[in-house]
């Protein structure tokens, strides 16, 4: 558990184990806390580094600025430097995983693998709208609630995981109450407004997974499958069953395929 100085701000990571590097880029509610389930299994092979991205977790908050995701881009490639990352396996999940798709795009020369889940190129009108109802209701823990965590998952899984749903929100309504929190959701949502990598993500040259869900209602598999049809040899994966948050509704399958994607070695085609 550490900080770093990044243009006057600080920037929050935690290491654990050996190896290449496997770094973890947050979806957007999320911080270095909600990958405790995975510590042990992401980093007994591997140098795990989980970060809070600026506006997220033990990180600084950009009180009163509006930004857009380079300065995450910033922040992340900040934290390459100064941990002198190299042979990187970049994992990104949702907001994460736009981040990642431009750290590829920007420094192909880090990143050896790319692993995008249940994320998305472009921010098409779609999404925003979808933003600015979050934002809507970001002054009201209850409605903020409403909005934004029960499209997360799939219905199956909401449904039968009812008491711990009815845990999480008690959880999560406290977190929501908290205006500070509230106000970086704010400006975390309205970073990725314009968002729109599409014609560059022929510039990802590493082998590449690209994981969908079959129930996802917050990034639908259209937008994996763009990224698959768009970045030359990349696989793509559909969770059956899963909603937007696959780690939580089939967290066994969700660590096989980052695990068997990291740790594998690259096998030649057959001729």
């Amino acid at each position: 558990m550490a900080t770093f100085e990044h243009q006057n701000h600080k920037i929050y990571y935690e290491v654990y184990g050996q190896g290449k590097p496997l770094l973890i880029l947050n979806g957007i509610m999320m911080s270095t806390a909600s990958w405790q389930m995975f510590i042990t299994s992401f980093s007994q092979h591997n140098q795990l580094i989980l970060m809070d991205m600026l506006d997220q977790g033990q990180s600084s908050k950009l009180v009163d600025q509006e930004y857009n995701q380079k300065v995450q881009v910033d922040a992340v490639k900040a934290l390459i430097d100064h941990l002198h990352l190299k042979n990187l396996a970049l994992f990104g999940i949702s907001y994460g995983g736009e981040v990642a798709m431009q750290i590829a795009i920007q420094y192909p020369h880090v990143v050896e693998r790319l692993l995008l889940f249940n994320t998305t190129a472009h921010t098409n009108a779609w999404l925003r709208e979808i933003g600015n109802a979050w934002n809507l209701a970001s002054t009201n823990a209850e409605a903020y609630y409403g909005t934004t965590i029960p499209v997360i998952y799939s219905s199956h899984f909401y449904e039968s995981k009812a008491e711990w749903m009815t845990r999480r929100k008690e959880i999560l309504l406290k977190i929501f109450a908290n205006p500070e929190f509230a106000q970086a959701m704010v400006r975390l949502t309205n970073s990725a407004n314009d968002l729109d990598v599409r014609k560059q993500l022929h510039k990802i040259q590493c082998p590449c997974l690209i994981v969908g869900s079959e129930e996802d209602a917050i990034t639908p598999l259209s937008h994996q499958r763009l990224l698959h049809e768009h970045i030359k040899g990349s696989q793509l994966v559909v969770v059956p069953g899963s909603g937007h948050a696959s780690m939580y509704e089939k967290p066994m399958l969700f660590s096989s395929l980052v695990l068997g994607f990291v740790l594998s070695e690259v096998i030649p085609d057959v001729v």
